[in-house]
């Protein structure tokens, strides 16, 4: 068996296969799992071919017109873990989309997260420190991440890319992933395209797989850096030599599908921003075109939406932004083109407004227990900007908090276009 040593520059070939670990079932969740699972099982030279999907396990009734209805059971509530394994289809989450047979529901965290070298996180972020609090002390030391959760944590007048944060808190690299991506589509295998951000840490390349670059990048003395160009303080365990490599060779192979094409990039600030502050503006379009207005003012407010995200990471992440990736990128423009016009932040914030009830409302009742993130972003965002003094140069993320909670009205969004 060839051990690893301790600069990552080891020789001979890999003995072991990556275990993947999908921690989250939502729709979206339910939906990346159906897709790993099936590279999976395409290379099986790389990846162990059982995926786990951590389930919060919860009592679920199988409604009479499912295939899966069984008289006998009845209309009595049955473990949601249970059933997945069962029929292969999340009845709750991604209903009447068939899930392949390597996919493992397991209602334990710790028992699906054991001896996984790559943890896909997809949950909401409501619930990141719980769920990261419960892995912590549980994986392994070398494992690696991507976070498709779109969002950021703020902490002590702090902002953190919600990647970064996991990656700090469990002691590994994350990266993360992020595009136009709409989980329905995506799990009845329409056609769509999405970013995945990932920087091999220094202690894991090889000579196989070439050097890391963008932000996060190693200072010359195979030291990670972090999303603001300083040393992390994260120090990594490098990955065994008897794994394959973990690069964006692996991750492309992993995450791509022929219905679902990945770009493979460098920059995690681009990516995580762009994914997160987008939700702020697709809540934004939703009230505009819920108040009667149309794709012109959308168009208006996807525009200035876009400038405040610009100036958020160049303000706050300079060392290590590329603007490219925002103009350039799914990541970028087409999730907020996406997000604006089809996605669940535009289409229930827009409900909302038709409606003449707040967004949480909405939440509340339409969406089957799951969470809008563009609300807890846009309250976390404006909170940080209060604390820096800066609210009033982001008039726009700073409307959406006033109009979710009521202060104001979607009618005076014009106003914010008002050269002082």
């Amino acid at each position: 068996m060839t051990i690893a040593n301790g600069n990552g520059n080891g020789h001979g070939p890999a003995q072991r296969k990556h275990k993947v670990t999908v921690v989250g079932s939502g729709n979206w969740g339910t939906t990346v799992a159906k897709l790993v699972a099936e590279s999976t099982r395409e290379h099986p030279d790389v990846f162990e071919e059982d995926v786990q999907m951590w389930v919060y396990e919860e009592k679920v009734t199988i409604p009479k017109d499912s295939p899966h209805y069984d008289a006998a059971v009845g209309e009595e509530p049955q473990n949601l873990t249970s059933i997945i394994n069962k029929y292969h289809e999340n009845v709750k989450y991604l209903p009447k989309i068939a899930l392949p047979s390597n996919v493992v529901a397991n209602p334990s965290l710790q028992d699906a997260v054991k001896d996984a070298t790559v943890l896909v996180f997809n949950f909401p972020h409501d619930f990141i420190h719980s769920i990261l609090k419960q892995m912590k002390g549980h994986i392994l030391p070398y494992a690696r991440g991507i976070s498709c959760i779109k969002g950021v944590t703020v902490d002590d007048d702090k902002i953190e890319l919600i990647c970064e944060h996991i990656g700090d808190t469990l002691g590994i690299y994350c990266g993360a992933l992020s595009g136009a991506n709409i989980a329905s589509e995506i799990a009845n295998e329409e056609w769509c395209e999405t970013t995945i951000a990932y920087n091999t840490p220094p202690c894991d390349i090889r000579s196989t797989n070439g050097a890391s670059n963008g932000n996060g990048t190693s200072n010359g003395n195979g030291e990670h850096k972090d999303s603001r160009g300083q040393i992390s303080k994260t120090k990594l365990v490098p990955l065994p030599q008897e794994y394959p490599p973990l690069d964006h060779e692996e991750f492309h192979k992993l995450f791509s599908r022929p219905y679902f094409t990945v770009s493979m990039v460098s920059d995690v600030v681009g990516v995580s921003l762009g994914g997160a502050l987008k939700n702020i503006v697709a809540i934004a379009c939703g009230f505009v075109e819920g108040h009667g207005w149309n794709m012109t003012a959308k168009t208006a407010v996807m525009r200035r939406g876009m400038l405040e995200i610009i100036a958020f990471a160049r303000e706050f992440f300079p060392e290590t932004i590329n603007e490219k990736t925002l103009w350039e990128e799914s990541a970028g423009w087409g999730d907020m083109i996406v997000s604006c016009t089809a996605a669940r932040n535009w289409r229930y914030s827009k409900m909302a407004v038709e409606r003449g009830v707040s967004v949480q409302e909405i939440e509340r009742t339409e969406l089957n227990g799951q969470k809008l993130q563009g609300i807890s972003t846009s309250r976390e965002v404006s909170s940080f900007l209060r604390s820096k003094g800066l609210e009033e140069h982001y008039p726009l993320f700073k409307a959406v908090e006033l109009i979710l909670d009521q202060k104001i009205k979607v009618e005076e969004i014009p106003h914010l276009f008002r050269r002082q």
